[in-house]
């Protein structure tokens, strides 16, 4: 595999569960397949190319003429393929969703996901074009998602390479508003998270070499204050102020956290008043919330309503609301069958995943919804996602692959009981 920066920091990182069990014993590595080995390792130049390709075109999630290049590019390379491609539209959100389909001779459906649109705005590429530097690429989206994107047509072309058709399908689908909650995109990704078996998400590879198992749930929430305005100089005390009221229930119900659980609640924004001189008659404050079970949103929800009836200022209105966006994706029977599958392919190249969870939701969240069989974390290893030093290690791109299409190969040659 050579030496790296990539491979002494995979040796110095904290890895958050060393093995996973399945039914009570790790699955042992078996001899690594030489020929799709090799065969990843000769992609890298192809697979820059082309990440480069897509890396340089804007596509935030509102800009609909990026996404549309972005798609109509990856269209062609799934078509190269031989892959039915489709587009729906993504309304509310800009942009069409893709999805690619490619027949096997087998049963077994796996779903893979990507999104093309990145959090960067327009002009960003040309000011910050794809680059190489040393054994990372740098660029926008160059690892979330646009690394995705392309593993996942490699690693199927690499199936194609040694002829495995194993499988009954395999399904790419490409969404054009995963920052933004997929907000027009989630009815699809359930709907083709039911029809297959596993769903596989192309989110990059955690910086230690690691898989997403678990991620958090959200939920919006709302706190609501009516007062009275008064002059701030002459008469304060006639003014009932939602300001200091706001203020005094976002304290007390940013306590609602436990850590125990991993629930976080964090109040974010707040608007009171327009002038310095009068006491506010209005106030409101958004916070966001983040949780690893259905439960927790139940709790808070109700303690908040709770909250709301103890004020520090009579005479003021307080309402509260909890407002659910994505389900948590917990840690699942299937879910640790899946990651000890790839940890044992991994460690066919003598490498090991870290098994890790995050506290960001993504589309994987939508397919656990639903009650499939999903893990996340398959594109290429990179970092500092969302940033201008975002990057993508090269040399886990040969690895990537390998482990993505070996993937398929398992699950398509010995089906996930359900």
């Amino acid at each position: 595999m050579g030496c790296s920066a990539f491979g002494k920091m995979k040796k110095h990182s904290l890895v958050m569960a060393t093995a996973l069990m399945l039914n009570g014993t790790a699955l042992a590595a078996g001899p690594m397949n030489k020929d799709l080995y090799d065969r990843a390792t000769q992609a890298r130049p192809a697979v820059l190319k082309l990440l480069e390709s897509l890396v340089n075109i804007d596509s935030g999630t509102g800009s609909e003429k990026g996404l549309d290049l972005v798609g109509a590019m990856v269209a062609d390379e799934a078509k190269k393929l031989g892959m039915r491609v489709e587009f729906s539209s993504a309304a509310p959100a800009v942009g069409k969703n893709l999805v690619a389909s490619l027949k096997g001779t087998g049963k077994a459906r796996i779903l893979l996901m990507a999104h093309m649109d990145t959090v960067f705005a327009d002009g960003t590429a040309a000011a910050r074009p794809f680059r190489i530097q040393g054994d990372r690429a740098y660029g926008p989206g160059v690892v979330d998602d646009k690394g995705g994107i392309v593993a996942a047509l490699f690693a199927i072309r690499l199936l194609q390479q040694i002829k495995f058709t194993d499988f009954s399908q395999i399904t790419l689908l490409v969404n054009t508003n995963e920052e933004t909650f997929s907000k027009g995109t989630f009815p699809l990704i359930e709907s083709l998270a039911k029809q297959h078996d596993v769903t596989l998400s192309m989110e990059s590879g955690r910086a230690a070499d690691g898989l997403v198992i678990w991620r958090k749930g959200t939920a919006d929430l709302l706190i609501d204050v009516k007062g009275k305005s008064a002059h701030a100089g002459v008469a304060p005390e006639a003014g009932r102020n939602a300001a200091m009221e706001a203020s005094h229930q976002m304290l007390q119900m940013s306590k609602l956290g436990d850590s125990a659980k991993l629930t976080t609640v964090n109040f974010t924004v707040i608007h009171a008043g327009e002038r310095a001189n009068v006491i506010p008659n209005a106030a409101t404050v958004r916070g966001d919330m983040r949780a690893t079970e259905l439960a927790e949103f139940d709790r808070v929800e109700k303690e908040m309503a709770r909250m709301a009836e103890s004020k520090l200022i009579a005479g003021t209105e307080v309402k509260s609301s909890l407002t659910r966006g994505m389900a948590p994706m917990p840690v699942t029977a299937r879910t640790q069958a899946l990651a000890a599958r790839a940890q044992a392919i991994y460690g066919e190249l003598g490498l090991k995943l870290t098994m890790e969870g995050s506290g960001g939701a993504a589309d994987a969240n939508f397919a656990s919804g639903v009650g499939a069989a999903a893990l996340d974390g398959f594109g290429i290893v990179g970092g500092a996602i969302h940033s201008e030093d975002e990057y993508a290690e090269l040399n886990s791109i040969a690895p990537r692959l390998y482990l993505l299409a070996r993937m398929i190969m398992d699950v398509s040659t010995k089906p996930l009981q359900r």
